[in-house]
């Protein structure tokens, strides 16, 4: 009875310790976050990433093929990665597909892309039995960049050059362009490593019309963000390991002045503040104005993303 008494106090004061530090402990989201900040590159593989897949426009099965049509822009010369990851899409597409197909005498899988009435083959996996597909791979996608590269969006907060690589006196001269002197698309200066041109191409999206906005989405999407646009024109929600990142685009059409204008900055801070996101992007086809550098010193969570930035934010993922 004596020693009834501490033994019962001592299980009181475990079980107090014990939930005091689970109280302590961050949540996993905060873990990966942090371990994101900290620059880790297994971070993108420490959670379920879901890799943005190629939009199919059409599928049936012609004579002896099974033919997909994706809706992606080929490049001029032939893309090896690009035609193993659309052939490969396409077998996925199939599977998924073959108890409403009539697979007895498939022996191919082809993938196409282009228009209905132009469809250009990319590619084709041949069945070694007619109906039959071979097993899934278990290779990394290849639109799943996460595991390749650093997060851009963690980069342009913490990297300090990434304010400094363009003071505005750099391009004064081409800000006060005459309005008819259209700037032209982004990816007519901007230069792509081949995995992400690749990745861009895979997702609808041709590396030399693109806008800035299309540019930082969809690599978002191949470095595992959950991007999804809101009931805003031009504006996305990109999710990472619960943290979210509200992007808004500010495009950029014929005739119009090249430089942001400071009232959509005014805007877009209002709209963040609203959105609740962790983080904030503007990405514009146009150049940034001085005001850029005070909107960002004010409200550090945000940052501006404009034209003289863009290679930047490419250069950011630090593909290995």
């Amino acid at each position: 009875m004596e020693l009834a008494v501490p033994i019962f106090l001592l299980l009181i004061i475990l079980v107090g310790v014990t939930l005091f530090l689970r109280r302590q402990r961050p949540s996993r989201a905060d873990q990966l976050k942090q371990t994101i900040r900290e620059g880790d590159g297994t971070a993108a593989e420490d959670f379920d990433v879901v890799a943005p897949r190629p939009d199919v426009v059409e599928m049936h099965v012609v004579g002896d093929e099974a033919q997909v049509r994706f809706s992606v822009p080929l490049p001029e010369e032939p893309d090896e990665i690009l035609i193993e990851l659309l052939v490969g899409e396409a077998v996925e597409v199939v599977r998924e597909k073959r108890h409403t197909l009539p697979m007895d005498g498939v022996t191919a899988v082809v993938a196409l892309s282009g228009s209905a009435e132009a469809p250009v083959v990319v590619g084709r996996a041949s069945l070694e039995t007619p109906g039959q597909l071979p097993p899934p791979t278990t290779a990394t996608s290849m639109l799943n960049l996460s595991h390749l590269a650093a997060d851009p969006v963690e980069r342009s907060f913490l990297d300090q050059s990434f304010d400094k690589e363009a003071e505005p006196e750099m391009h004064v001269e081409t800000v006060s362009r005459v309005p008819e002197d259209a700037l032209e698309p982004v990816g007519a200066f901007l230069k792509l490593p081949r995995a992400i041109d690749t990745g861009l191409r895979a997702q609808g999206i041709d590396p030399g019309s693109m806008t800035s906005g299309q540019l930082v989405t969809g690599m978002l999407a191949l470095v595992g963000y959950q991007v999804q646009p809101t009931v805003g024109d031009g504006t996305w929600t990109a999710t990472k390991a619960g943290a979210t990142t509200y992007v808004r685009e500010d495009p950029y059409t014929a005739g119009d002045h090249p430089e942001i204008d400071v009232d959509e900055l005014r805007r877009y801070l209002f709209e963040f503040q609203q959105s609740k996101a962790d983080r904030g992007l503007f990405v514009s086809d146009k150049y940034g104005p001085f005001e850029v550098y005070d909107l960002e010193r004010r409200e550090p969570r945000i940052r501006v993303v404009s034209r003289e930035r863009l290679q930047k934010f490419v250069d950011a993922l630090a593909l290995s």
